[in-house]
């Protein structure tokens, strides 16, 4: 393939490993090699996943990409990508140590999912908790990972599973009130959270703040004040900035030309789209696309 060409995206569904909790499984990075070869994917491709992907580094450095940002992570570090994301191992595996937590979307208990916010299309940094929010958290790490390796420990296989799921409930919910996880009050946090999912499903027919106001029953100021909140942003860069993402991810992973990106993304023509993109990335669509291409490894 010329390299200039659509960036290959492999598409990862969750293959339950024989004999592990179906839904769920905690892998230690050389584990993740063996399983991805196991199923004839390269583990450095650049991939989208259907599941949630929870990785930490215990020693060395792991390097890796989602959606178009670079993040290192070092002893301690943690980095959650969600479903639909896009992202790249970087660098090797085998010279970093760490676990990785895979789990689908219905795994986890509705009222685990709300707490945690797990199902937030919102793109996190990643988090190295300090203290004694990294002592919890590392304790339920371990007891996750003891867990899940006493398959054949003597529980019943649906006692076994409950426990690997109510184990992560508490990592997840743990990691998601780690300092700097998230910010805002309980009442911007929670009118940001339906902004985050009426832009998910909508951004690709409207951009107007006024319009997701308007479908949600609340202010335009009250939006915008809690997505500052939140994501120290306003909620029309917040629309725009996932606007962008997708048109970023269909300029590099699509043959499709930017008129035709513009008009899935709700432009209504050409122009408009090139403006907004040039507005935001800083250049045209077609430099992007040839940069972002050539200097893929």
């Amino acid at each position: 393939m010329d390299k200039n060409g659509p960036a290959d995206v492999t598409e990862v569904p969750f293959r339950a490993t024989a004999g592990a909790p179906p839904g769920a499984e905690v892998l230690g990075f050389g584990d993740l090699l063996a399983r991805a070869r196991g199923h004839d994917i390269d583990p450095y491709a650049t991939k989208r996943l259907a599941f949630h992907e929870l990785i930490a580094v215990r020693t060395g450095v792991l390097r890796c990409s989602v959606d178009f940002t670079e993040h290192e992570l070092k002893p301690g570090g943690w980095l959650w990508v969600r479903p639909g994301q896009i992202s790249q191992y970087r660098s090797d595996l085998t010279q970093a140590e760490g676990t990785i937590v895979l789990f689908l979307p219905g795994f986890l208990s509705p009222a685990t999912v709300d707490a945690a916010h797990v199902d937030q299309p919102h793109w996190q940094l990643p988090l190295t908790p300090q203290g004694a929010e990294a002592d919890a958290v590392g304790h339920v790490r371990e007891l996750l990972e003891s867990e899940y390796r006493q398959l054949a420990g003597g529980l019943p296989l649906e006692v076994h599973i409950e426990v690997v799921r109510h184990l992560l409930a508490v990592l997840v919910l743990r990691l998601a009130h780690v300092r700097g996880a998230q910010s805002g009050d309980e009442a911007g946090s929670a009118a940001f959270r339906s902004l985050q999912q009426a832009v998910e499903r909508d951004f690709a027919h409207t951009h107007r703040v006024e319009e997701y106001a308007r479908r949600l029953g609340y202010s335009v100021r009250t939006l915008t004040r809690a997505t500052h909140a939140a994501a120290g942003c306003g909620a029309k860069r917040y629309i725009d900035d996932r606007v962008l993402l997708e048109a970023k991810r269909l300029l590099v992973h699509t043959g499709l030309t930017a008129t035709a990106i513009g008009d899935r993304l709700g432009f209504p023509d050409a122009t408009v789209f090139t403006k907004f993109f040039r507005q935001r990335a800083g250049e045209t669509p077609a430099t992007f696309r040839h940069r972002a291409r050539g200097n893929r490894p």
